[in-house]
């Protein structure tokens, strides 16, 4: 079973390897037609935002057992 800090790394990953593929989406589709060139940008932004809605998603679900600075540390018994 994956880490739930596992499957954040790998959407983090995702997420950044489809945003940088973005100008490249644009070389590829630049011989389409407008329509097609539209539509397959209109696709590429439906599928970050899906993918940055998981992320977020992951990342509420995330254990948040960070320790607040204000508390005292427990000492050690004698």
């Amino acid at each position: 079973m994956l880490t739930n800090d596992f499957r954040i790394a790998k959407v983090q990953r995702t997420l950044r390897w489809f945003e940088e593929d973005i100008p490249l989406l644009n070389m590829r589709v630049k011989e389409l037609s407008k329509e097609r060139q539209e539509s397959a940008r209109k696709f590429a932004a439906a599928v970050i935002d899906e993918t940055r809605a998981e992320l977020e998603r992951l990342l509420q679900e995330q254990p948040h057992d960070v320790h607040d600075s204000s508390e005292m540390p427990f000492e050690p018994a004698d």
